[in-house]
């Protein structure tokens, strides 16, 4: 399956975890890439741009995307993938781990979005894909500033959707549940223990498992993807049944 061929995308935070994979998978399927992350330099792979980048500068977002925009002529579709976590209830964290964690996740999404605006204008499939995350739609002990965060990314591709809706321009989110990404080996590295906490991560998810960075990827390929040319304004869960089912 070729349906990206000509077609060039960039993915934030896309050296590791679902942005690594989504990176890939786009790459296979014909895409040229353009990676902005702040460990861009490891990667190495044709007709791939990696670019060190820190979304909350705003400086380095507009010129990575102009590197990426020169590069390859144009931009047709933005992942904006970045993210930090947060654990914790309504407490636990102070106003600045707050500002921290807003401005990677909800801010660094507007920083990108609007720098990619006018190549995406001139795009003849232009697509945005937002990844959120469960907690978004369902209560989850521990991750209030996280969860605020992703609250805020639903309510902003939904906005975002309706603006450009207009102009053509698709945007869309992914929802994962938990997913087995680097994020998640911290949490359960520092767990006392960790085999246990595990077992909880796995046990939450109707599935009895955690979801796999390859399966958010092909959710946000689906999403990106020209052949999805009526699919806007989505909020998609790849959460192994997290949010809707109640099986026990």
């Amino acid at each position: 399956m070729m349906d990206f061929t000509g077609m060039v995308a960039v993915v934030t935070g896309g050296a590791s975890g679902i942005g690594a994979a989504t990176v890939a998978l786009l790459h296979s399927r014909g895409s040229r890439v353009g990676v902005l992350d702040r460990q861009a330099g490891s990667i190495e792979l044709a007709d791939l741009l990696a670019v060190p980048c820190d979304i909350t500068d705003d400086w380095a977002v507009r010129a990575a995307i102009e590197a990426v925009g020169e590069k390859f002529g144009g931009i047709d579709v933005l992942v904006n993938n970045a993210g930090i976590g947060a654990v914790g209830d309504v407490g636990a964290n102070d106003d600045a781990e707050w500002h921290r964690v807003l401005d990677v996740n909800v801010v660094g999404i507007a920083r990108v979005s609007r720098a990619v605006l006018p190549l995406l204008r001139r795009s003849a499939h232009p697509a945005i894909v937002n990844t959120c995350s469960v907690v978004a739609t369902t209560g989850v002990p521990q991750r209030a500033l996280y969860s605020a965060s992703k609250g805020a990314v639903a309510a902003l591709t939904l906005a975002m959707a309706a603006d450009h809706v207009r102009e053509g321009i698709r945007v869309n989110a992914v929802n994962p549940g938990t997913a087995d990404t680097p994020w998640v080996g911290r949490l359960l590295d520092q767990a006392p223990d960790s085999a246990a906490a595990a077992a909880a991560l796995r046990a939450r998810q109707p599935m009895g498992r955690l979801v796999t960075a390859d399966e958010v990827a092909h959710a946000i390929a689906y999403l990106a993807s020209p052949l999805s040319g009526s699919t806007t304004g989505t909020l998609l869960a790849v959460d192994g049944g997290m949010a809707g089912l109640r099986v026990g």
